[in-house]
């Protein structure tokens, strides 16, 4: 079956297609951080100690919940090369096996994290009374993750056929139903008996549901989601089924060591002190905001690559790939540049504690070094696996931030007493080393032909 007219509009080609794919993809990724801002912000001007707990109890929910993302990236995946092998028929199929897979792996984490997640902080012996406090907020973020991630297995398979905008929408709606429940629970709890920020998790929560229920929405009354096939019972195909669970093992790999990574430092952070704990729970939390832009690039990008791939067009994928190589670079250098600039106000925002404030200014000053390479290399993975190279992303992330950042990051942060300035020097090295591995691997293949399709 021939790519529609409809599918042919919104693939495109060029850099006006990644911008048509990439603007409401980004505006997305900052809708899904935006939520974790506000959160930060309302309960950290609440209490610096409650900042902690929240901080302690998203660095274990962050490494479950981004490995459960990454292992349904393959819906993401085999919808845009089924489009660009002129399958768009298939891939209501794809979006119906994804969905039942994501709520089976929803279920698995927070089941996991519900019965695990107290114990795994109480264990890493921490500053008296972080693990305690952050136990509670634990439990709520353990229920919100079913939502969430079949949520987004819905809202992938939107993206990968260029309809990313009514999920955008869809998400900045859920941010507003995020910072009511916030402004209302925070401060005293109301009816729910709660505050600082186990109330937080139940804003998440609330804010989680709503943007299910809004996907599911979205794709039943998309007019083509019949011809589709989104209302017709999948076919059984094993083979179909484990392609894409194969593309979501490496995504899920890489993303599990990455933010396993990242977690550690906030385990490193609470052996320094609680201010370092609360100082790096807004450098990560700035981060992490920044780094939706590149991830929404990164979307993009693997689309487009992934269409290509799917068509055997080795032209058109080298374009896309540096097409989002350029516009990454370029937006994070305007970024980094207004952060180093400008990062008291950032810490104002932040904090009201005047060492905390400190902590962060000079935190940020150093972030800013690292964003760049930190966008770059989540490109060049997402482009690597949109052509079916899966596993040499898992391996340089495996080696960059697990073999090299995180003994860095003990050595200078802890053991010499660089405190946060030192776990982020270790990010810095981490993150170029990376970049330069995947983009290398990527002009490495694109010198060899192309294999038939499958």
């Amino acid at each position: 079956m021939g790519t529609s007219p409809e599918n042919s509009t919104e693939a495109g080609t060029g850099m006006n297609a990644l911008a048509r794919l990439a603007a409401p993809v980004v505006a997305s990724r900052l809708g899904i951080m935006a939520m974790g801002l506000v959160d930060t912000i309302i309960v950290g001007r609440h209490s610096s100690a409650e900042l902690g707990y929240h901080a302690l109890a998203w660095a274990v929910t962050g490494v479950v919940l981004t490995t459960a993302l990454g292992l349904l990236h393959g819906v993401q995946v085999m919808t845009s090369q089924a489009i660009g092998e002129g399958r768009a028929a298939d891939t209501g199929a794809i979006l119906r096996r994804g969905l039942v897979y994501a709520l089976w792996i929803a279920s698995a984490c927070a089941g996991l994290l519900a019965l695990g997640g107290g114990p795994v902080l109480v264990a890493f012996r921490m500053a008296p009374g972080l693990a305690e406090g952050a136990t509670p907020v634990l439990m709520v973020q353990a229920v919100s993750l079913i939502p969430i991630i079949v949520a987004d297995a819905g809202l992938f398979w939107l993206e990968a056929h260029g309809r990313a905008l009514p999920g955008t929408i869809a998400m900045w709606l859920a941010n507003i139903v995020n910072l009511v429940v916030n402004l209302w629970l925070v401060p005293g709890g109301n009816l729910l008996g709660v505050d600082g920020a186990a109330a937080s998790a139940w804003a998440t929560f609330a804010s989680r549901m709503f943007l299910l229920v809004a996907i599911a929405l979205i794709i039943t009354r998309w007019p083509r989601a019949r011809a589709l096939g989104v209302f017709a019972r999948a076919p059984a195909d094993p083979a179909a089924a484990a392609a894409m669970r194969r593309v979501g093992y490496g995504a899920a790999g890489s993303y599990f060591i990455e933010s396993l990574s990242f977690s550690a430092m906030a385990v490193f952070a609470g052996w320094i002190s609680a201010t370092a704990v609360a100082v790096w729970a807004v450098v990560i939390n700035v981060a992490a905001l920044v780094f939706m832009v590149p991830l929404g690039l990164s979307v993009a990008t693997s689309v487009l690559v992934g269409r290509a791939y799917g068509a055997r067009d080795a032209a058109a994928m080298r374009a896309a790939a540096g097409q989002g190589f350029a516009v990454t670079a370029g937006l994070l250098l305007l970024v980094s540049l207004a952060v180093w600039l400008e990062p008291g106000p950032i810490a104002a925002a932040y904090s009201r504690d005047r060492q905390v404030m400190a902590g962060i200014s000079s935190a940020m000053v150093l972030s800013s070094l690292f964003f760049v390479a930190d966008g770059l290399q989540v490109v060049g993975a997402q482009s690597l696996r949109a052509r079916s190279d899966n596993m040499v992303p898992t391996a340089t992330h495996l080696f960059s931030y697990v073999v090299v950042m995180m003994p860095l990051a003990w050595w200078l942060g802890v053991a010499r007493g660089g405190g946060v300035d030192g776990l982020i020097w270790a990010i810095i090295a981490a993150s170029l080393l990376s970049a330069v591995l995947l983009w290398g691997r990527f002009l490495l293949l694109g010198r060899q032909p192309l294999p038939p399709p499958a």
